[in-house]
């Protein structure tokens, strides 16, 4: 997400009159997004970009928001950018496209904000609050994944404390040659567990970590642009889809799912980290410096936001050239 929650201390409104102030600037935004749409049909003033600034006045790039006796900051400068993009937009089209994803965003934002208004309202005290809006802060879009422990190094460490329980404790006396023997062979019987399981390691390890491996990569349901993705749905079985559809005549639909199908694929490769509140311009924003691959990716969301956003029906060739574009960015990567 776009939004970053920091703490911090600073004069700050509620939480409440954020959430109202976001939900001013979409009714503002959803009636001009018809407007805008209307000026596809004619030419001239009728074709000007509606004025937004009453979007930017209600949310200003950066505010702080008093939240349960702790101060969170909001940095909307991605809005500011939109804005500034759209009024360089000429075609009716692209602004609709802007407008909707500005919209989109706004949305997705209210949401989160509506999970910290629940979690006010839950019994409990100010610990138990803090607790919840931490867990919230600590989403993956958020916070980096922690580095996973090494298995073997927790084998090793477990193994210690176990024999640490059994190792001969020193006394200062020893009173007969008896006690001596037993703690001999307490020795020796320790070291032929420790070299039988050194040898289970050996043996065994390595297939017990790839298991275990194999185990935590298991998948689970994704979001992706609105849509929901199984577990086990592939970035494949999403373009069988697709072609299905454009074998149906539904190109628009198929240019969707074709490139959910591209998002899902660079999921996949680890190449962008798949959130149920990215946008299409997060995502692409996200591989801005990788190369061939931002050029290709900016070619095939231009072309997915002006049919899907900007309801401009797409033809045959339209669908061939998103086609061949999916396939040459995995060809040639």
């Amino acid at each position: 997400m776009s939004v970053l929650f920091l703490f911090g201390v600073a004069q700050a409104t509620t939480l409440d009159d954020y959430e109202g102030r976001l939900s001013r600037a979409i009714g503002f935004l959803e009636p001009s997004q018809i407007a805008v749409n209307q000026t596809g049909h004619g030419s001239g003033p009728a074709a000007a970009p509606v004025n937004l600034d009453y979007v930017g006045e209600q949310l200003p790039e950066k505010e702080t928001i008093l939240f349960r006796g702790q101060t969170i900051n909001v940095n909307n400068s991605w809005l500011a950018e939109e804005l500034a993009e759209y009024i360089e937009l000429k075609k009716p089209t692209d602004r609709v496209a802007a407008v909707t994803r500005i919209i989109e965003r706004l949305k997705a934002i209210k949401e989160q904000v509506r999970i910290l208004q629940n979690a006010a309202t839950q019994p409990g005290d100010k610990d138990a609050d803090k607790g919840r809006l931490a867990q919230i802060l600590r989403r993956p879009e958020y916070v980096p994944a922690a580095p996973e422990s090494n298995a073997a190094q927790n084998l090793i460490e477990r193994f210690l404390r176990w024999l640490e329980k059994w190792w001969p404790k020193s006394k200062m006396t020893q009173a007969s040659g008896s006690r001596w023997f037993a703690d001999v062979a307490q020795i020796v019987v320790i070291g032929g567990c420790i070299a039988a399981i050194a040898f289970l390691v050996w043996r065994f390890g390595p297939q017990l970590v790839s298991g275990r491996r194999k185990k935590k990569a298991k998948r689970e349901a994704r979001i992706v642009l609105g849509e929901r993705l199984e577990p086990d749905q592939t970035a494949a079985d999403l373009l069988a889809q697709a072609e299905a559809l454009a074998r149906e005549g539904n190109l628009r639909a198929a240019i969707r799912k074709a490139y959910i199908a591209l998002l899902c694929e660079l999921g996949d490769r680890k190449i962008v980290s798949l959130a149920q509140y990215k946008t299409n311009r997060d995502y692409l924003n996200a591989v801005r410096d990788k190369g061939s691959l931002y050029p290709s990716m900016r070619k095939l969301t231009n072309m997915f936001e002006l049919h899907w956003y900007g309801f401009v029906p797409a033809g045959e060739t339209d669908w061939n050239e998103f086609r061949s574009g999916y396939q040459k960015i995995f060809r040639d990567g």
